[in-house]
């Protein structure tokens, strides 16, 4: 089936785990290294059940994805990549668990952790053990500072989103802005970086915030709290179900202003979630759309995306792009597989060409060089820049 004719927004999260999703039990049958190949072990820990199951599944699905593909070339064979994935639930205690088991059992990286309490978790083993971890989704910016030279990070920063977010709306005279946010890490983390771009351009504080359990629909409060305040734009930091609970309540309470959100809302799953609804609501985006087949990146994730069953999706898209990262890091590494060499390549990927759209995984807190789009989501699900 063509892309043209391909449903591109991310339908259940079934149709992603059977074919992509590795289960533990069978690391033993992955892709068998040739004889004096090297090989590299990637361990991943995301949530394939829980609150952000539909991005966890499209992540891993999309990493795994380029993994099978860079194995599948001949041009490859001394270099050989294995991905073992496994399920954390969303659960930090699980994802710190997991990433003991993994390296415990012979991962050479810590690789697409999915979530920022989870990642901030699984660093800090990364950490005590000296091994690189690489490519977080959803990290707290605190990850991003000289201390954790072993971090490199793939997406932009929460606060470059934030920037883009909170000047949009000043371009737009949105100056009555208020956030509304999960009560646990990622949300915090976009708090802050809300109030870290409100100061840098010199705006007015925030007129209102408000707190809502992650992974749920009680927006009740939340919903009162910031009708009373009016604002002309309220900045949401909560994934999907949250996000579109609170929009769908808020505007039958009669909110029209403006929503805007971090990109990891999680744009296809939010999409079913709302349905219809979704229309006006803009979502920022830190990897290309899927559907941009004249950038070369996106045309090679949609070839590989036709051999298979998976569905093209924002979130897939860009564990293609960071699965793609660590290869180019460790064909910079060279015949080396010991951790130092890979952290010293990884360092070395400051301005990566990946495919028309470029990297650079040892940047800071903020890189205002990097894209990052603002899209709007028409009612029938189309995305406009």
């Amino acid at each position: 089936m063509g892309f043209g004719r391909r449903k591109w927004l991310l339908g259940t999260g079934a149709t992603l785990a059977a074919p992509f999703v590795m289960p533990a039990h069978s690391w033993a049958q992955a892709t068998k290294a040739a004889p004096g190949a090297r090989r590299l072990v990637l361990g991943q820990s995301v949530p394939l059940t829980g609150n952000a199951s539909e991005i966890g599944l499209a992540f891993a699905a999309g990493a795994k994805l380029y993994i099978d593909s860079w194995n599948a070339r001949p041009a490859n064979a001394t270099l050989r990549i294995e991905l073992r994935q496994m399920d954390d639930g969303y659960e930090p205690a699980t994802a710190a668990a997991n990433a003991q088991k993994l390296l415990a059992e012979g991962a050479d990286v810590l690789f697409g952790f999915v979530g920022t309490a989870s990642a901030e978790a699984a660093a800090a083993v990364a950490q005590k053990q000296d091994a690189p971890f690489f490519a977080p989704f959803a990290a707290s910016d605190g990850l991003r500072d000289a201390a954790h030279a072993n971090v490199f990070h793939v997406r932009p920063s929460m606060a470059d989103e934030a920037f883009k977010m909170v000047r949009h709306c000043n371009t737009l005279g949105q100056t009555r802005i208020a956030v509304v946010a999960d009560d646990d890490a990622m949300g915090r983390g976009g708090l802050a970086a809300v109030n870290q771009a409100i100061a840098e351009l010199k705006l007015p504080p925030l007129v209102g915030t408000a707190f809502v359990p992650p992974g749920s629909d009680k927006v009740d409060a939340a919903v009162a709290a910031l009708m009373k305040v009016q604002p002309q734009a309220i900045i949401q930091a909560s994934l999907f179900n949250t996000t579109a609970a609170f929009i769908r309540k808020i505007r039958k309470a009669g909110y029209g202003g403006a929503f805007l959100n971090f990109s990891v809302v999680g744009i296809d799953p939010l999409f079913t979630a709302l349905g219809k609804e979704i229309n006006g609501v803009v979502v920022s985006q830190v990897v290309p759309s899927p559907r941009r087949a004249a950038i070369p990146i996106v045309k090679e994730y949609l070839a590989a995306v036709d051999e298979t069953d998976l569905v093209p999706s924002y979130e897939s898209l860009e564990g293609f792009i960071a699965a793609k990262a660590l290869a180019e890091s460790a064909r910079r590494a060279g015949r080396s597989a010991d951790r130092a060499a890979l952290v010293k390549a990884m360092g070395s990927v400051t301005d990566y060409d990946v495919g028309g759209f470029r990297l650079n995984l040892r940047a800071g807190v903020r890189d205002v060089s990097r894209p990052i789009d603002l899209v709007t989501i028409t009612a029938d699900g189309r995305v406009i820049r």
